[in-house]
């Protein structure tokens, strides 16, 4: 048995041992996949920021947030400059961590009461009733293959899925960083790092 335990860490140790060397480019994809994401959320607040604060402040139908104006520039700044920061790889553990707190306030406040689904079960018989209803009217109604062309009808159940994703990536580049080679805070950390003096 020992023989075997030994055999298999010494190809496992073979194959995957080397690959500390390219640990960069997992989480470059984590940067990546969360810069358009966060770049659109932005820059989507910032052309409408006065709608933002409304629907920030208001406590009938929009989040009824305290101090919304204050709510709105942070959460728009975040996401505007945390996309730039994910991108560049530069301080990606401090942006981690405002952006966390933001996609926290997203599940709390916006998508908590919804569940866990961003897009609801189609298999389920009441969204697979009024999904039925949907298609019908669209196709007496309208251009229904135009409508389609680029995707399948769905129905948004808007839960914490796609914030609570976003959380966990965030999370991983607060513990790793924004990973050797591919980041400016690899080279950084390089070059300006004062050198241990022991």
């Amino acid at each position: 048995m020992q023989k075997l335990v030994g055999l298999f860490y010494t190809v496992h140790g073979g194959l995957f041992g080397k690959l500390k060397y390219l640990d960069g480019v997992a989480l470059l994809a984590l940067r990546l996949y969360l810069v358009p994401v966060f770049w659109m959320a932005g820059t989507n607040k910032l052309s409408g920021f006065d709608g933002v604060v409304e629907w920030f402040g208001n406590g009938d139908w929009g989040l009824g947030l305290p101090f919304p104006t204050l709510m709105a520039y942070l959460a728009t700044y975040t996401e505007v400059i945390g996309a730039i920061l994910l991108l560049l790889g530069l301080a990606t553990r401090w942006i981690a961590v405002p952006l966390m707190v933001t996609m926290i306030v997203a599940m709390v406040s916006v998508h908590g009461e919804n569940g866990w689904a961003a897009i609801a079960d189609s298999a389920s018989e009441d969204v697979a009733v009024r999904l039925d209803r949907a298609r019908s009217i669209l196709q007496e109604h309208s251009n229904y293959s135009w409508l389609t062309e680029k995707g399948n009808i769905v129905i948004l159940n808007n839960g914490i899925e796609f914030a609570a994703t976003y959380f966990v990536m965030l999370l991983t580049l607060f513990f790793y960083g924004g990973g050797r080679y591919l980041s400016l805070d690899h080279w950084l950390d390089r070059f300006l790092k004062p050198k241990d003096r022991n």
